[in-house]
């Protein structure tokens, strides 16, 4: 059975900000938080034109251009959706990248401030922005980890350690906002993409996770469902 029949979640009535939509995962974030009934604020950097992309606006999605790590323009986002919509519910972090790369004595610079910007302040700043929105409405965040984040490695550790960074993160909104805004996180083994098959056409595709799967996990994380749930660190490593 798939996950998506194995439970009914109603987000009637409420409103999700998913970041990051146009990607793979964002967009089935959008497909999900859709079917079960949320307005859902899509935001990205740019705006999807891939005719592949799950992302296809109706009266129920709503498209918002913004660069997240821009402070001002978050701002102005956060206050553009309240505006329109009333209320923000649910927020999902999803906005993010991978980069591989090089030991960290030859790692440049600017390698790491794109993973740091792109992977954390992202999260940081729509969080930070959000949250006084989602304390009226004794909402949740869910954002994105990663299972490399839980120990150090060869090749992508900026990656990983901005990942790590979304944990603590997420246990420190969790912590600050005990009882009224919830806040946890999943940890994605690899996800099915296009983008990664290309990058790995040798590997197992079948032992990875389906983006579709993982946003079920992120709906059922906001729902009902979760209610005692908060801080966690969830992992979502298909069979990889």
């Amino acid at each position: 059975m798939s996950p998506t029949t194995a439970f009914d979640v109603d987000f009637d009535g409420t409103v999700a900000v998913i970041t990051g939509a146009s990607g793979a995962l964002g967009s089935a974030a959008v497909d999900r938080f859709r079917e079960a009934g949320a307005t859902v604020c899509a935001v990205d950097v740019v705006e999807p034109d891939d005719e592949d992309s799950l992302l296809e606006p109706d009266d129920g999605t709503h498209f918002y251009e913004a660069d997240l790590t821009d402070e001002d323009d978050v701002a102005r986002l956060v206050d553009e959706i309240v505006d329109d919509h009333g209320r923000i519910d649910h927020l999902c972090n999803i906005a993010g990248t991978w980069r591989g790369g090089d030991p960290i004595e030859e790692t440049d610079l600017e390698e790491f401030d794109l993973l740091v910007d792109v992977n954390l302040k992202t999260a940081f700043l729509a969080s930070k922005h959000a949250l006084p929105h989602l304390r009226e409405s004794e909402g949740s965040i869910v954002s994105i980890s990663a299972r490399s984040s839980l120990e150090g490695g060869e090749g992508d550790g900026p990656y990983r350690i901005t990942k790590a960074g979304i944990r603590l993160l997420t246990e420190t909104l969790a912590e600050e906002n005990e009882g009224v805004v919830r806040a946890n996180c999943v940890m994605p083994s690899v996800i099915d993409t296009p983008m990664n098959r290309e990058m790995m056409p040798d590997a197992d595709h079948d032992s990875w996770v389906d983006p579709g799967e993982i946003a079920d996990v992120l709906a059922f994380l906001c729902s009902d469902g979760a209610t005692v749930t908060s801080g966690a660190a969830v992992p979502v490593y298909g069979e990889a």
